[in-house]
């Protein structure tokens, strides 16, 4: 099957032998013996076209010839050997229709070779045009490619900006819920620098400075959390900014390459600007494949969406934290005036009590110690298994080349020696924790044996200074942040 635009072949256009002899061969010179006896004729030519003589043997020339013109040295002609040179009248029939037929066959090789060559250039013509039509119809799907992608990015633009609105309001909201919170801080921090001003036994460490304490521990942490949801925020904020970038750069990039493409998918025969460019062909500047290209857009988007989610799942963290935080600070200032108020109670009651607190205050104390020797034991302990890990991790090291490998037993070394890290760790922190507590007993223990002397001061302090300082606190929408 002859593909579309190829020439067709004909007979005429395969190589043939050119024939050596057009004409029928002559008659030779012993056939003419019959009629015609053989005369010798010296100088004679040997052609095909010509019939065979006999040659005659040439000796040496005498030396009278030697003296003679040309014209002289020939022999005369004869009758008869004149009409053994010519054709015969059948020759001649014979050679002209020879002529005829390669006429013939050379026009009809022109006229097969004339209609070819039309054929020819009607299906180069057809193929061109369905080439240039199959090069439109791809430039106008690239462009209705890339007019969607721009639509899907323009939406993840918009998206994207609206996002970063709510985030920056959101981020607003939280810097004035965290300036709010140090009025609440400064009167617990009060409140315990009072009470720090407590005689004698009167200075122990009470429910109520357990509970200013909760308080403290409470504002700090909530400060904390926003201060941490306040630097997420702002990273949010920049990834949002960097992935808004990105859509951006590759929407205009987008605009650019649509409106080249439809320009191209515009251009025509007859176009104006159009011009040759010599070995553009062969000029390879693309980067990406059909595929690739898509993917980059399409991983932009998802970036984008990505970081969207992102933020406003933060934005909802952020919202949750603000509501906890109303409510935990709330709720541990109703239990801080409880635990003052029945704090204030209990001091009359206080003097026949003084001696059985002492000694549950002795009792935990020695407990507490000896929960403070197990800790540091357990801590020394840790120490030989985190060199045995330490040093087989160190040893493992120095394995040549490939055996550096990361097996199950480097895996296990490592996850070990966190392990044990993490053990001291917490241990340690149990150690500080355990020894602030005795420290607070020791100090309670004090306040017991020199409560007595003291419990109008107390009195005067818990009543007077505190509870008149607690009075108020900030409203429900300053701890949100509106106001």
């Amino acid at each position: 099957m002859e593909l579309l635009g190829s020439p067709l072949r004909t007979p005429y256009t395969q190589p043939r032998s050119t024939p050596t002899k057009f004409l029928p061969p002559i008659p030779t010179a012993s056939s003419l013996q019959n009629r015609f006896p053989p005369s010798p004729l010296p100088n004679s030519f040997s052609s095909p076209w010509m019939p065979r003589v006999t040659k005659p043997t040439l000796g040496p020339a005498p030396r009278s010839s030697q003296r003679l013109t040309p014209r002289e040295a020939l022999p005369p002609i004869s009758h008869q050997t004149a009409l053994s040179t010519r054709y015969t009248p059948g020759d001649w029939y014979r050679s002209n229709l020879s002529n005829y037929k390669r006429s013939e066959t050379a026009r009809h090789t022109a006229e097969c070779l004339t209609a070819d060559s039309s054929r020819l250039i009607q299906d180069k013509y057809q193929q061109t045009r369905k080439t240039q039509a199959e090069s439109t119809k791809n430039l106008g799907q690239r462009v209705n490619d890339i007019m969607f992608w721009k639509s899907e990015l323009r939406c993840e633009h918009d998206k994207m900006m609206e996002e970063t609105n709510a985030l920056t309001g959101m981020k607003e909201r939280l810097e004035r819920a965290l300036a709010n919170t140090e009025a609440p801080l400064q009167v617990t921090q009060e409140c315990l620098l009072h009470r720090e001003k407590r005689m004698g036994i009167d200075l122990v460490c009470d429910d109520v400075e357990k509970q200013l304490f909760v308080e403290l521990d409470i504002i700090r942490s909530c400060q904390e959390r926003m201060r941490r949801h306040l630097e997420q925020a702002e990273a949010q904020l920049a990834s949002n900014r960097l992935a808004q970038h990105d859509v951006e750069r590759d929407l205009a990039n987008k605009q650019a390459a649509h409106r080249i493409d439809e320009q191209c998918q515009q251009l025509r025969n007859t176009s104006t600007g159009i011009s040759y460019f010599r070995g553009v062909e062969r000029v390879d500047a693309t980067i990406s494949v059909p595929e690739s290209w898509a993917n980059f857009t399409d991983k932009n988007i998802l970036r984008s969406q990505s970081e969207r989610a992102a933020s406003a799942k933060l934005r909802d963290s952020i919202e949750n934290l603000l509501v906890l935080t109303d409510k935990q600070m709330q709720h541990q200032f109703n239990c801080v005036n409880l635990a003052f108020t029945q704090r204030i109670a209990e001091m009359a009651d206080a003097k026949r009590k003084i001696q059985a607190q002492l000694s549950k205050t002795l009792q935990e104390m020695f407990h507490l110690e000896r929960s403070i020797e197990a800790i540091q034991k357990a801590i020394r302990d840790k120490g030989f298994p985190l060199k045995v890990a330490q040093t087989r991790l160190d040893k493992r090291i120095r394995r040549p080349k490939m055996e550096l490998c990361r097996d199950p037993a480097q895996l296990r070394l490592v996850s070990e020696v966190c392990e044990i890290n993490e053990t001291i760790q917490s241990l340690q922190q149990r150690l500080r924790d355990s020894e602030d507590v005795l420290q607070r007993l020791a100090h309670n223990k004090s306040a017991l044996e020199h409560e007595l002397v003291v419990k109008s001061t107390s009195l005067f302090i818990d009543q007077e200074k505190c509870l008149a300082m607690r009075k108020t606190f900030p409203s429900t929408g300053r701890l949100l942040g509106y106001v």
